[in-house]
């Protein structure tokens, strides 16, 4: 089993995570990383020595933060910040997306305005290699931050909390001095999310380059909106040459093809910008102050580390980016229904009027694509204010988390229906050469499903193709694209 070794912060970087939510691998803290944090801890508890008032340790949280706290309240105070705010409760977030969550926390807690003890980043790096995955809610997160779902992971290491899959738990341990606010605060749940579902983006955007280029060869649509002149971009350049790659030389049927065939690159190119935007926000946010107070220069500093709107935004524009592919591949397929456009049997069918074809096919795209506006909406937008107007704004992390889910869900639900039409074109005419790199590229797909043309069960094939997504097929095809994502 690979043991990853953490020298320092940012070798604890957004792919490390994703590693760690979905791998085996185990990780260690270095020596030199692990005395750096005695070091800030030490630095943290000298200026917390004295009468100074420092918000979430010696006083209530948020409306509550009037209320001074004396010695006896403080000792009790950093475990029942957890055990009051564990108010969730199922749907769960999916073990990866925990195991993200703790990882991240993980990453923050490395930096030193955090000022914990080496002991609480070492109990965080055992539920990781020990497998012990909190059970965190993914919905009604309605604070300035991730309260509510930290204070469920927190109960965790109190003893006190929830596992998705009851085993050995963890030895319970106390919060130190501070060290309960710390790990309420900041946003390691949406950070750690959203580089999820950035991989899973950069997986999914080649394969939709693969179905575009087949669709393009099917249709026989002209190659004048690949020429190389009109890129205006690094992303937009990767995309039309891998669609001018994948096409082949098949004939063009028509001057100008559908509009959902000529937009498409472009719209590609926007996705592939968003999770790039993604990416820099999540970097920026593994790297950032997110403690709140944050011990720096010796102050305890209120900070905005929990608010994560920077997240909250890229997602939505990634979603939204998503939302629209999966309008456009729905809009190609029932093009490729058509005979106008293909000069191949109604609605693909093997005999039409005895066989249906695809049209079903076809109405499940659509219904998955309608399905998708709900979430296009950003869940940055509708604050509502809690804690008696302390928190007046949030920016509903978890939310947007659902949203770009649910796009990524659904798209590639869309791009198996179109992925099956191809292989129903190429079935059942030579449109679609065999030499066509697209062609080559649907060859695994084509293998994996029922012989012949004739109307079948298609939902059982469409769940292969997702599976075959999901795994990776088709994703290596489409190199430049991909290369631009890495």
């Amino acid at each position: 089993m690979t043991v990853r070794r953490i020298a320092r912060p940012d070798d604890l970087d957004s792919s490390v995570i994703v590693d760690i939510a979905r791998g085996t691998g185990r990780i260690e803290l270095a020596d030199d990383l692990k005395h750096a944090l005695v070091v800030s801890r030490r630095a943290t508890l000298d200026d917390l020595a004295g009468d100074r008032l420092v918000y979430g340790v010696n006083t209530g949280m948020g409306a509550l933060s009037g209320v001074r706290l004396d010695a006896a309240a403080q000792a009790r105070h950093q475990d029942t910040l957890m055990t009051g705010r564990a108010v969730g409760s199922a749907p769960w977030l999916r073990r990866d997306q925990a195991r993200a969550l703790i990882a991240a926390r993980l990453r923050t807690f490395l930096h030193p305005s955090a000022g914990v003890s080496v002991g609480l980043c070492e109990a965080l790096v055992d539920l990781l290699n020990d497998d012990i995955v909190p059970a965190i809610p993914a919905r009604g997160s309605g604070a300035a931050g991730e309260i509510i779902p930290l204070a469920h992971a927190g109960s965790v290491l109190l003893g006190r909390g929830e596992v998705l899959e009851p085993g050995d738990p963890p030895p319970p341990r106390s919060f130190g001095a501070k060290e309960g606010i710390a790990f309420l605060e900041g946003v390691p749940g949406l950070t750690g999310m959203s580089a999820l579902a950035s991989h899973d983006v950069r997986r999914l955007l080649p394969q939709v380059v693969v179905a575009l280029a087949g669709s393009l060869a099917v249709a026989g649509a002209s190659r004048d909106p690949l020429h190389p002149a009109l890129a205006d971009s690094v992303e937009l350049g990767a995309v039309l040459d891998d669609l001018r790659s994948l096409r082949g030389d098949g004939p063009v049927n028509a001057l100008q093809a559908p509009v959902s065939y000529r937009v498409s690159a472009p719209a590609l190119a926007v996705a592939m910008r968003a999770v790039k935007e993604l990416d820099a926000a999540v970097d920026r946010a593994l790297g950032a102050v997110t403690d709140s107070p944050a011990h720096l220069g010796g102050e305890f500093v209120g900070t905005f580390g929990f608010a994560g709107t920077e997240l909250a935004a890229a997602l939505g524009a990634l979603t939204t980016a998503l939302v629209h592919l999966a309008e456009l591949g729905a809009a190609r397929l029932h093009r490729l229904l058509d005979p106008a456009v293909t000069g191949l049997n109604r609605q693909l069918a093997a005999s039409p009027g005895v066989d249906a074809g695809l049209a079903g096919v076809h109405k499940r795209a659509v219904g998955v694509a309608h399905r998708l506006r709900r979430f296009a909406m950003p869940a940055l937008v509708g604050a509502m204010e809690t804690s008696l107007g302390q928190e007046d704004v949030q920016s509903f992390g978890f939310e947007a988390v659902e949203c770009v889910n649910e796009a990524i869900t659904g798209l590639r639900d869309v791009l198996a229906c179109e992925l099956l039409a191809l292989v129903q074109a190429r079935r059942l005419s030579a449109s679609l050469p065999s030499g066509a790199p697209a062609s080559l590229a649907l060859t695994e797909i084509d293998a994996a499903l029922p012989a012949g043309t004739t109307d079948r069960p298609y939902g059982r094939d469409l769940d292969k193709i997702v599976e075959l997504l999901e795994s990776g097929s088709t994703s290596a095809v489409a190199s430049r694209s991909a290369r631009v994502l890495e």
